[in-house]
């Protein structure tokens, strides 16, 4: 996910791919936690996303 493609995007339609990558960051910490998640790195690439969508969220307020 590139911020560039999330800069186009209205403020509900980042509050549900917000929401819905909060979610999968829920499930994937409850799998990581029960020794079902083989690639860690996908915590990383979830928090980064949730960050992106974040600042994105915070420049289309400010317009």
């Amino acid at each position: 996910m590139n911020y560039t493609d999330l800069k186009d995007k209205n403020l509900n339609e980042l509050q549900v791919l917000l929401k819905e990558k909060k979610v999968l960051l829920f499930e994937l910490k409850a799998k990581l936690k029960t020794m079902q998640l083989t690639n860690t790195s996908e915590l990383r690439v979830a928090k980064k996303d949730i960050a992106k969508i974040q600042t994105a969220m915070t420049a289309a307020k400010a317009n």
